[in-house]
């Protein structure tokens, strides 16, 4: 018995070992790296692109390296709140102010009160707001969450196809592992159809973590207690909370996390 009870910790150990030394493979396989490249491939980072891509050192490595240059292209550490601050204005996204239960950035979204018709602005608002989610995120913590309120929601205001497409492209392929789960707060059924036409960019291992919620679904409401403490939880999404959003209190925070930001990347590196 007792050797059966070591022999799971064994395997732990073992596996942990074996990735330890994938990590060191994919840093030896990228060569030397310089500026905001070498800031941003930490072990955590390479950790994060060696799982999206089931521990294969060869295919993280393409993967990392696209990422790297769609990053010294479309720079997005240096996005600021000011640019694109009128996508906001109706808090149709943005950084919430509370946790869930394993202290994760929870990003909420109310597609009903999109403001603008800008594919390209949209999908630099949402970028934004991941790297700002990423630079809130606990020590030790590598994801984040999403709530979805479909209140008010319509064909007529939601994001395009193409807008949504290319968000879906950005999180999976250049911010792989920092999606926890994307939970979909009681969708209409006009949603479905949208759905399915973004759901065929979906990867497998990101359409997993979609899940559909509806308040009258008692797996539902349990599986929102398990991820939020329901004091803290707005009210939209089944919790006893008031969900407020000030748009100017919002973008003096984020005028302090983009001072933040700048002397994380430090401007004067480039990649």
């Amino acid at each position: 018995m007792y050797l059966l009870r070591r022999q799971p910790q064994s395997h732990r150990e073992n596996d942990s070992l074996q990735k330890d030394a994938k990590v060191n493979q994919l840093r030896a396989a990228l060569g030397p790296l310089s500026g905001r490249s070498f800031k941003y491939c930490t072990d955590a980072c390479l950790r994060r692109y060696l799982e999206a891509r089931s521990w294969n050192v060869d295919k993280a490595k393409k993967m990392l390296e696209e990422t790297l240059k769609w990053r010294s292209t479309y720079k997005p550490e240096e996005i600021r709140w000011h640019e694109i601050a009128h996508e906001g204005e109706t808090g149709k996204a943005f950084r919430s102010n509370f946790h869930d239960i394993l202290g994760r950035t929870v990003l909420i979204m109310r597609p009903g009160m999109q403001n603008t018709t800008s594919p390209d602005d949209n999908v630099r608002h949402i970028v934004y707001l991941l790297e700002n989610s990423v630079l809130n995120l606990p020590e030790g913590q590598e994801q984040m969450s999403w709530l979805i309120d479909f209140t008010g929601f319509s064909l007529s205001t939601n994001i395009s196809v193409k807008a949504g497409r290319d968000i879906i492209n950005i999180l999976q392929n250049h911010y792989p592992e920092r999606l926890a789960i994307a939970l979909l707060y009681n969708p209409p059924r006009i949603f479905q159809a949208f759905y399915k036409a973004v759901k065929y960019f979906l990867d497998p291992k990101t359409a997993q973590k979609v899940k559909f919620v509806y308040p009258k679904s008692k797996d539902s409401v349990e599986l929102m207690k398990t991820l939020f403490d329901v004091e803290n939880l707005p009210s939209e999404f089944g919790g006893k909370a008031t969900l407020k959003y000030d748009h100017e209190e919002f973008s003096r925070l984020m005028a302090q996390d983009d001072v933040k930001t700048a002397k994380l990347w430090g401007f004067d590196e480039k990649y």
